[in-house]
């Protein structure tokens, strides 16, 4: 059995029960700060974006790190989970996904860093 999924708009709570943020806000806050300096969590990316060269990697991996280019259309929960950027006219997709820190299940609260580890996995648009 699955848990629910919290709403958008649901806010979390501070350890008094007191609201802090909106639920998204807090993801998308943890999401921005694993994107820019990738700790809490890891990276993975397929086969063929794995055999990019390793000057080009690291101007894409630069590229997402400071990617601000979220819409409503492509992150419409707001949570800042998913980015595309293009690199040599070729485009290429960034999925942030929540785990426990097992990496066997997925996380039962994203917006917990406690209990979450973020992987961002990096593909080509055909790859998703």
């Amino acid at each position: 059995m699955t848990e629910p999924q919290a709403s958008k708009n649901e806010e979390v709570r501070s350890n008094a029960g007191l609201p802090t943020a909106p639920r998204h806000e807090v993801i998308a806050a943890l999401n921005d700060q694993f994107r820019q300096t990738l700790r809490g969590g890891a990276v993975f990316m397929t086969a063929s974006v794995a055999n990019i060269s390793s000057v080009r990697l690291r101007r894409m991996m630069e590229a997402i790190r400071t990617f601000e280019g979220f819409c409503e259309e492509q992150d419409p929960y707001g949570e800042h989970d998913l980015g595309s950027i293009k690199d040599e006219d070729e485009r290429f997709f960034w999925k942030i996904d929540y785990f426990d820190p097992s990496m066997r299940f997925g996380s039962q609260d994203p917006a917990n860093p406690a209990i979450t580890l973020r992987v961002m996995t990096i593909m080509r648009p055909e790859e998703y």
